[in-house]
C-alpha cells in the first residue's frame, strides 16, 4: 500500500511540522503587544507556512490506495484546518484586545490628564489580566493539538499494522496454495496409480481363472 511504501515518512514529517509552526503562533500570541507590525507579519508568515503544509497533507491524502487510508488522513486534515481556523480566530481576538485596550487608555488619558499615571497602571494590569486570559486559552487549544496529533500517529501506526497483516495473509494464502495443488496433484497420481492396480489384479485374475479351466480340462477330459 502507497501509505506503507511511500507515504509513512512523508506523512508523519508533514504532522511534525503542522505542530511545530501550530505552537509557534501560540507562543507568538502570548508576546505583548500582539498588535505590532513586526509580530504580526512574522505570524502571518507562519501562518502562510502551516497553510501550505496542510495542503502537502490533504494531496498525500487523495493519493492514497488504499480508501480507508484515505479518509482517515482526510479527517486529521480536516481536524488541522479547523486548529489552524481557531488559531487565526484568536490571533484576531488578541489583536483587536489590544487595540480596545490601546484606544481605551489613550482616550482616558486624554480626558482624565490628571488621572494619567493612575489610568497607565490600571491599563496595565487590564492588559495583563487579559494576556493571562488568553494564555491560559491557547495552552488548552495547545494541549488539545497534542493530543490530536498523537492519536493521529495511533492512526497512521495501526493502518501500518493492517498492511503488513493483508501482506503476512497473503504470503500465507500463496503458501498454502501451493500445499493444495501439491496435495492435487499427490491425489491424481495416487488415482491413476490405483487405476493401474485394479486392471494388473484383473489381469492376473484372468490368468489364473485360465489356467485353473485348463487344469480341469486336462483332468476331467484328457481325450478332448
Amino acid at each position: 500500500p502507497k501509505m506503507a511504501a511511500a507515504g509513512c515518512v512523508p506523512v508523519r514529517v508533514c504532522h511534525q511540522d503542522i505542530v511545530k509552526f501550530d505552537l509557534e503562533i501560540k507562543a507568538a500570541v502570548q508576546v505583548p503587544p500582539p498588535a505590532s507590525a513586526r509580530l504580526n507579519a512574522a505570524v502571518k508568515e507562519k501562518f502562510r507556512h502551516l497553510r501550505g503544509r496542510i495542503q502537502e497533507l490533504e494531496q498525500m491524502a487523495r493519493e492514497q490506495d488504499k480508501e480507508s487510508d484515505k479518509q482517515a488522513l482526510l479527517r486529521e486534515v480536516e481536524n488541522h484546518k479547523k486548529q489552524m481556523l481557531s488559531n487565526q480566530a484568536a490571533w484576531r481576538k488578541a489583536n483587536l484586545a489590544c487595540k480596545i485596550a490601546i484606544d481605551n487608555s489613550e482616550k482616558d488619558q486624554l480626558l482624565q490628564g490628571r488621572d494619567s499615571l493612575r489610568q497607565r497602571k490600571t491599563t496595565k494590569e487590564s492588559l495583563a489580566e487579559s494576556a493571562s486570559n488568553i494564555t491560559e486559552s491557547l495552552m488548552g487549544i495547545s494541549r488539545m493539538m497534542s493530543q490530536q496529533v498523537q492519536q493521529s500517529e495511533e492512526t497512521v501506526q495501526t493502518l501500518a499494522n493492517s498492511s503488513r497483516t493483508i501482506l503476512e495473509a497473503n504470503e500465507e494464502f500463496k503458501s498454502m496454495s501451493g500445499t493444495i495443488q501439491l496435495g492435487r496433484k499427490l491425489i491424481t497420481k495416487y488415482n491413476r496409480r490405483e487405476l493401474t492396480d485394479k486392471l494388473l489384479i484383473f489381469l492376473a485374475l484372468a490368468l489364473f481363472l485360465a489356467t485353473v479351466l485348463y487344469i480341469l480340462k486336462k483332468r476331467l477330459f484328457p481325450f478332448l
